[in-house]
């Protein structure tokens, strides 16, 4: 995923690579996703829509745009976040688009 945001190229999201609006905010996510030290932290950018997931054993996610369902998934731990599991989903809500 880190690739998708750095070069705007990636095969298995090859989908989100045209939507101009999409991309810049998947980068503004990630961005604010490295800046912070906690997870929880990402609760006060609202626009986030931070959540915990339940069921899936430490997963969160954030919106990457207000209106789509797209979200980043990752793996919470106790010492803030891991970023290297990141993925995109597109199920969220039942797919509500």
């Amino acid at each position: 995923m880190e690739e998708l945001i750095t070069t705007g190229r990636n095969s298995k999201y090859k989908k989100y690579t045209r939507n101009a609006k999409f991309m810049k905010a998947l980068a503004t996510a990630y961005n604010y996703m490295r800046l912070v030290d906690v997870a929880s932290d990402l609760r006060a950018i609202s626009f986030l829509h931070y959540e915990q997931l339940a069921g899936t054993n430490g997963m969160s996610s954030i919106r990457v745009v207000n209106g789509m369902v797209e979200r980043i998934l990752f793996r919470e731990f106790e010492g803030g976040i891991s970023i290297t599991v990141l993925s995109l989903d597109d199920t969220h809500y039942g797919k509500k688009k």
